[in-house]
């Protein structure tokens, strides 16, 4: 049997972290997820919004990195659950439990971290002063000494 879900959505909320009494961390959050057609009535895209559990090492990760409005990649498994309401009602609600957390935007400017710039193809580098490059001729020369053997 194969339970695999991969979610892409924005936190709605700062992540919620706590420890069990066993010392085991949790987090729980809750990302806005659109889908991807439109509604033919309104012509615009819902949005399901869906928690999240992550446990030890991926809910440390999540609640030092993500905040409210930040983009996250989840994958894990879908988990479905049963319980009582105050009212004594039987629900049902659906989790996904996170296996992987990743970031699906590069984080803001201002926000002290990766901006698109910094991360540029780097300008063409200019010969050294003093040096021109001849003109007409070809920047690459045949070895003399090629036996046409690789050396691998």
């Amino acid at each position: 049997m194969l339970n695999h879900i991969t979610i892409m959505g924005r936190l709605v909320a700062d992540p919620e972290l706590r420890t069990t009494p066993g010392g085991v961390t949790v987090v729980t959050m809750r990302l806005a997820v659109d889908r991807d057609f439109k509604n033919k009535q309104t012509g615009e895209r819902e949005t399901d919004f869906i928690n999240v559990v992550a446990w030890r090492q991926t809910a440390e990760f999540v609640s030092r990195y993500f905040a409210k409005g930040r983009m996250a990649v989840v994958e894990g498994r879908l988990q479905i659950r049963q319980y009582t309401d105050r009212d004594g009602n039987k629900r049902t609600a659906a989790d996904v439990v996170a296996e992987n957390v990743y970031f699906g935007d590069s984080r803001r400017e201002g926000d002290g971290g990766y901006s698109p710039s910094a991360y540029a193809a780097p300008a063409p580098r200019q010969p050294s002063a003093g040096y021109e490059m001849p003109a007409g001729e070809d920047q690459f020369a045949d070895l003399a000494d090629d036996d046409g053997d690789l050396p691998f």
